[in-house]
């Protein structure tokens, strides 16, 4: 790594830093805002602190230890993402490639992007009840229509002349998309599963606070307040906003640049 490059990884360090440290005095100077003013004991960034090392070494939480709670989350997560991966490409692909089935399929699609992913709760408890189908449901359904979108316009912005350049060479529709289309359309792929990465993370935390039973994270946030253990709470807060940055940061934007430089392309502006 050249001396830019070292530069460049320090300066960001140092913004990440001062970032965070920005955060927790807002947060510290919130909580004493609030004891002042309310009378109400606002958890602090120490007591929060205090409490995850406390639930780190074993404390439980509605009788489940915070690793399981985390687990079940990360595992319905998972589940719900991966069936909108699947059928988000299947349906972006062939959206994408044939004008007709774009026009039967991508106005429901679009309908679907503008639904919030709170509102699927009635009908997910009307299909599934409450438990782990409504969560996966509302993940699924949530994150499926930005990676279809992106998909399908990734697609179709493929240079017809590598298509017809690709067909003079023999390649069949299978060898088209694998050589071809997924390739071209990557830039945009990788923006929708980033897209649905945040929208089904989101969802995922609001759905098992509704239609949670047991364990999880949201579930867990929301019954703190029978016990107004809130120190509990900040804590599985704090450890959604650590997941979801390791997954924004540490995972999918390595990924995504490695991606782009493995297939030779450059991101779009």
């Amino acid at each position: 790594m050249g001396s830019n490059g070292k530069k460049r990884t320090s300066g960001n360090l140092l913004y990440g830093v001062a970032a965070l440290l920005l955060i927790v005095l807002g947060w510290q100077c919130i909580a004493w805002s609030v004891s002042w003013w309310r009378g109400v004991s606002f958890p602090t960034p120490f007591e929060t602190g205090w409490k995850l090392v406390k639930m780190l070494a074993g404390e439980p939480l509605l009788g489940y230890s915070i690793y399981l709670h985390t687990l079940s989350s990360m595992g319905r997560w998972l589940g719900g993402f991966s069936m909108a991966v699947c059928s988000g490409a299947l349906i972006g692909m062939a959206a994408g490639r044939w004008r007709t089935f774009e026009r039967l399929t991508m106005p429901s699609v679009q309908v679907l992007q503008l639904i919030p992913g709170l509102a699927w709760i009635p009908v997910a408890i009307l299909l599934f009840g409450i438990g782990d189908g409504a969560t996966l449901f509302m993940i699924a359904v949530t994150a499926f229509a930005p990676i279809a979108i992106n998909v399908a316009g990734g697609v179709k912005r493929v240079d017809e002349m590598y298509i017809r350049a690709a067909r003079m060479l023999g390649l069949n529709n299978r060898m088209l998309f694998r050589s071809v289309l997924l390739p071209g359309a990557l830039p945009h792929i990788l923006s929708g599963l980033r897209v649905g990465l945040g929208s089904s993370w989101r969802v995922l935390v609001a759905a098992e606070m509704v239609v949670g039973r047991g364990t999880g994270l949201g579930y867990a946030i929301i019954q703190s307040r029978w016990t107004l253990d809130f120190a509990k709470a900040f804590v599985c807060i704090a450890i959604i906003c650590g997941i979801g940055l390791i997954m924004e940061r540490v995972i999918f934007i390595p990924l995504e640049k490695r991606t782009l430089e493995l297939w030779g392309l450059k991101r779009e502006v």
